[in-house]
């Protein structure tokens, strides 16, 4: 396997137990808040009463003051370096060669920011859509090289090549990476012979809530860049490429906490606070990445050879109805302790866990419906997750946020790894209290692309 080439520029964490706590000067009466209160006894007396009455009519806040606040350790604990959704140390003028074996954007380390288009190809001759491909080629260099698209951008009287928001900025590591739908495969270009076996849209899953506005495509591009502006300004460039060619079906942006506000390079949190990929396997073993993420050549289709196949969520977060929940239910839920990111009855993120320990009532340490448990099954298959979190302001008809995980996952073989787990989680998931799937695609993503090729070139 070849790795992303990164091109240059010319203590311990304190166990939660032991977190010094505000002083005390005195000790508080019995009351509410120091009583245990489940998820649904909340639920309950906030539908009875309102959660002011509860909260002492000063909502979260007065939780909060009746409770004292806690300390927020010096620093979390360091992820792994061989985890793609730890991300990566360096400097903003480093970039990734857009040239390869692979595509980066696969395995490369998760930059802080994502930007994702869906389009549908509006053009009816695979001439258009190869010459489509060649400029977002031309450009994907360009821009992940830190300069502006070449062409006329000093004439006053026509307008500029680039749209220029991106200009004296560093490449910020961005990486662009390119699929294509199950849609494209149909009479329009003359590749219905050309779609992998089994490469369809995925099934419906229990609990599914999909949105039309948020589904399928022709096309996908993914752009990931440690500055947000800088991946912006690459996904604009690429639809105003595409016009008259293919249109913006639907689109989505993405954070992760910043290598800044984290230099120990944690495994990301995810809305919910909890850490998000701790499973991944091993980017840096080329063996496991030929085993669980790039199509090798018996697999089928030869021109997907050295790509992987992309699977897209959009899961969107009752963070309403979380936030009410206990800590306990929180961690069972996702099998899993808050702070360490440790399974539970485990002390270290990157433990395995115990699925046979039971506790004292003879009931499994780690639930049989937590999200680790479920997601792990037998143990036997997994994908490479790249996730990003969301946030889209306000849901105009509930008044919620509407925000949560943008789920991204790579692997060889949708049939084989993603829609197996899928099901179990969709049937058995703690976490489906909390979550909706109102997103959904599946895209492959092609093979990298070599000097004086372009993108998708083993397809058209």
């Amino acid at each position: 396997m070849s790795k992303d080439k990164l091109t240059p520029p010319s203590s311990e964490q304190t166990p939660a137990e032991q977190l010094p706590t505000e002083p005390s000067h005195s000790e508080p009466s019995p009351s509410v808040f120091t009583k245990p209160v489940s998820r649904r006894d909340m639920l309950r007396l906030a539908g009875a009463s309102g959660i002011g009455l509860l909260l002492g009519g000063t909502g979260a806040f007065g939780l909060m003051a009746a409770t004292g606040a806690s300390l927020q350790p010096a620093y979390d604990k360091p992820g792994s370096d061989a985890n793609v959704t730890t991300g990566a140390e360096g400097s903003a003028n480093d970039r990734y060669d857009f040239y390869g074996e692979h595509q980066a954007g696969i395995v490369t380390p998760n930059q802080n920011f994502m930007c994702f288009a869906s389009f549908d190809v509006t053009a009816t001759d695979a001439s258009s859509l190869k010459r489509m491909l060649q400029a977002w080629t031309v450009a994907a260099v360009a821009l992940t090289s830190g300069q502006l698209l070449d062409g006329q951008n000093e004439n006053t009287h026509l307008p500029p090549a680039d749209t220029g928001e991106a200009a004296g900025l560093s490449p910020s590591r961005m990486t662009i990476t390119f699929g294509a739908g199950p849609s494209l495969f149909d009479s329009r270009f003359g590749l219905a012979g050309k779609r992998p076996a089994g490469f369809t849209d995925l099934p419906p899953f229990n609990g599914d809530n999909l949105q039309p506005e948020w589904c399928g495509g022709d096309l996908a591009v993914q752009v990931c860049a440690d500055d947000m502006q800088v991946a912006f300004h690459a996904m604009r460039n690429l639809i105003r490429i595409a016009r008259g060619t293919a249109v913006l079906r639907w689109s989505q942006e993405g954070f992760q906490r910043s290598t800044a506000a984290d230099p120990n390079n944690a495994t990301p949190r995810n809305l919910m606070g909890f850490k998000d990929g701790t499973a991944n396997p091993s980017a840096k073993d080329a063996a496991m990445m030929n085993e669980v993420v790039w199509v090798q050549p018996q697999d089928g289709a030869g021109w997907m050879t050295g790509g992987s196949y992309m699977a897209v969520r959009r899961i969107r977060m009752r963070i309403e109805v979380w936030d009410r929940s206990s800590l306990g239910d929180q961690e069972n839920t996702f099998g899993r302790y808050r702070v360490s990111g440790a399974p539970l009855g485990s002390q270290h993120e990157f433990d395995r866990g115990d699925m046979e320990a039971k506790d004292a009532s003879g009931k499994p340490v780690i639930p049989m419906n937590a999200h680790m448990r479920v997601a792990r099954g037998d143990g036997k298959m997994q994908i490479l997750r790249r996730p990003y979190s969301y946030s889209s302001g306000m849901d105009k008809v509930t008044g919620q946020l509407d925000a949560g995980l943008f789920f991204i996952s790579y692997q060889r073989s949708l049939q084989n790894q993603f829609i197996p787990m899928q099901k179990r989680l969709a049937e058995m998931d703690a976490l489906n209290e909390y979550t909706q799937h109102i997103g959904s695609a599946v895209f492959a993503c092609f093979p990298g692309v070599r000097q004086g090729g372009y993108i998708g070139d083993t397809l058209l």
